[in-house]
């Protein structure tokens, strides 16, 4: 398995730990999850790429794992994530730039 792969399972692995140990946390972020991304007036697609976007920004390399595979499976192009890369750099400068490459290397690992 890959490593962001992997770093997918760890995150939804924990997620499974919170709902027996904590389920209502772990209820009221899936539900959370799941409203805020599902399509609406924005396509789920569209949500997938804002939120590669934050997690650039915010660092999150769990979250990159996850949103970079959610947004493929939506259908993001590797056109679209490449260019989500390119605003995030814009919005958050140098240290968007080094996420942003790990947002591009789990695209290549997940589209190999």
């Amino acid at each position: 398995m890959s490593h962001y792969a992997n770093k997918a399972k760890e995150v939804y692995g924990f997620i499974e730990t919170l709902s027996k140990k904590s389920p209502e946390v772990a209820k009221g972020f899936m539900s959370l999850r799941h409203g805020a991304l599902s399509a609406g007036k924005l396509a789920a697609k569209e949500k997938e790429l804002i939120a590669i976007g934050i997690s650039i920004i915010s660092h999150c390399d769990g979250c990159i794992a996850c949103h970079v595979k959610d947004a493929l499976d939506t259908g993001a192009s590797k056109e679209e994530i490449i260019e989500t890369i390119g605003v995030a750099i814009l919005m958050g400068g140098g240290p968007a730039i080094v996420y942003g490459q790990k947002v591009y290397d789990a695209m290549e690992e997940y589209t190999k």
